[in-house]
């Protein structure tokens, strides 16, 4: 056998060294020269595609686009809500009395900005070393930079629980073990409504109600309300005779209830719920078998003589079912943070906790936002000082827009608490109707340039009310609003 290595040059055979050396060379060197003699010139790429191609394309662009889930299609239609639609127009045209005099007056967002300058002074004395240095100096920044529970900080669940017994005085304290911390009462709201109740199922809840439960109950847990009316003749409160029939309807109707849900003191009307009707609520849920969600989120903005009562003390004080009362709370209304998004659920049933710590995964609170929480809520002075100065401002600023609006014919509906004027404009309609409310609606949004809430956004069976928040006011608008209402008055 022949072995040819043409790089070496050697065969092992008779030729010798030199055959062996030059026939395997000039091989190789005809080979190469036949390889590049018939060479086959490099081809290029046709940008334009082949009929193939074409058929391919036009059969796939045919399927239309792609598809998303239909949750996510309902909750992308447009919101025709008045609530929505007056948000969006005043972010085009937002007021300011230097800078645009001409612009839309916000009266349809719940924010208190009346106590604004002691929060600041807060901050500018404490953030730094809130957020640098803790006792004797020693960093809190890993704290901040690390992974902390999902359900919130146990120091932080401590203050909270002390704030929360001190703002709703309570004989009992509430106990850190039961909270779960949430970015807002809004993930709140939805986390229970997804513990406690089905897709389908239904809560009652006495109307004229918050028009944000219509988003916090069905967009994403799918559970329907179920109107309990109220009327201007009770003061807008509820009665145990109103949820037996709204409970009776939804039943006639194939709708499972599952629970109760209360805004305590009430938004948009501004009255609190009584002692007495607390305690037959209760009996109410326990003859039914159904859970009471209390949304208690301006327990501390209470201005009048009214005295408040959480559902927490009405379960303390008696032998009854824990079980089935859950709290709402949060920082954004009794301390002006909603942009801190802190917000509580509290609960003595340990399946709803569980879910609930499981769930604050995709709601959890920021590490620095907890940490100048607890900073802030351990002032005791601090806490005091605020908290009685931002009720004598909101006392103030809520007799001042009523007194203002009476004199020119206007009358509100009587309130202790929240944010909120019920404001009672039914001899403006041109009609009695929901169309004549949102004819009155359009036209103090656009020709008045004031964002109001009408009532057919919070399930009111009266047309003529609106809310109207006076906290995110200075007393100098009071009389640039009187003004523009005559403008709508005069049409």
């Amino acid at each position: 056998m022949r072995l040819i290595v043409p790089l070496q040059g050697v065969v092992q055979g008779r030729g010798g060294l030199i055959l062996g050396s030059f026939i395997p060379c000039t091989l190789f060197y005809l080979l190469q020269l036949y390889l590049k003699r018939n060479r086959r010139p490099p081809t290029h790429l046709d940008p334009t595609p082949s009929t193939t191609d074409l058929t391919r394309t036009s059969s796939r662009s045919s399927l239309g686009p792609v598809q998303v889930s239909l949750r996510a299609e309902s909750i992308a239609n447009p919101n025709p809500s008045a609530y929505y639609v007056g948000w969006s127009k005043y972010l085009e045209d937002p007021y300011d009395r230097l800078a645009n005099p001409d612009g839309i007056i916000q009266l349809g967002l719940s924010e208190n900005r009346l106590s604004f300058d002691l929060i600041e002074k807060w901050m500018v004395d404490n953030l730094e070393s809130v957020m640098v240095g803790g006792v004797g100096g020693i960093s809190r920044i890993d704290e901040m930079l690390l992974y902390q529970p999902s359900d919130g900080m146990l120091e932080m669940k401590k203050a909270m629980a002390n704030f929360m017994s001190l703002v709703m005085r309570t004989t009992t304290p509430f106990n850190p073990s039961h909270l779960v911390l949430t970015s807002g009462a809004t993930a709140a709201i939805e986390m229970l409504s997804f513990c406690l109740a089905d897709q389908g199922n239904g809560l009652l809840v006495p109307t004229p109600y918050y028009p944000g439960f219509d988003r916090d109950v069905i967009w994403r847990a799918g559970v329907e309300l179920i109107h309990v009316h109220c009327c201007s003749s009770d003061n807008f409160s509820p009665s145990i005779d109103a949820f037996e029939q709204a409970y009776r309807n939804a039943r006639r109707h194939g709708i499972k209830v599952r629970g109760v849900l209360i805004s305590n003191p009430s938004n948009p009307v501004g009255n609190i719920l009584s002692k007495e009707f607390l305690y037959s609520l209760l009996d109410f849920a326990k003859n039914k078998n159904i859970h009471i969600i209390s949304d208690e989120i301006y327990a501390g903005s209470v201005y009048g003589d009214e005295e408040f009562v959480s559902m927490a003390e009405i379960v303390g004080s008696t032998d009854t079912d824990k079980q089935r009362v859950h709290i709402v709370y949060g920082i954004s209304k009794d301390l002006s943070l909603p942009g801190f998004r802190i917000g509580v659920v509290h609960s003595f049933n340990e399946t709803v906790l569980t879910a609930t710590k499981r769930l604050a995964r995709f709601t959890t609170v920021s590490s620095p936002t907890q940490r100048i929480m607890i900073s802030m809520l351990s002032d005791s002075s601090f806490i005091e000082e605020y908290m009685m100065t931002n009720k004598d401002r909101l006392k103030k600023m809520h007799q001042l827009l009523v007194s203002s609006l009476r004199l020119s014919g206007i009358k509100c509906n009587e309130s202790t608490a929240g944010f909120y004027c019920w404001v009672d404009i039914r001899h403006l309609l041109g009609s009695s109707s929901e169309k004549g409310e949102l004819e009155l609606w359009h036209n103090l949004l656009n020709v008045a340039k004031i964002n109001t809430t009408p009532g057919t956004s919070c399930h009111c069976v009266e047309p003529g009310w609106f809310r109207c928040c006076f906290a995110n006011l200075d007393e100098g608008d009071i009389p640039v609003i009187l003004d523009r209402i005559l403008r709508v008055v005069n049409l």
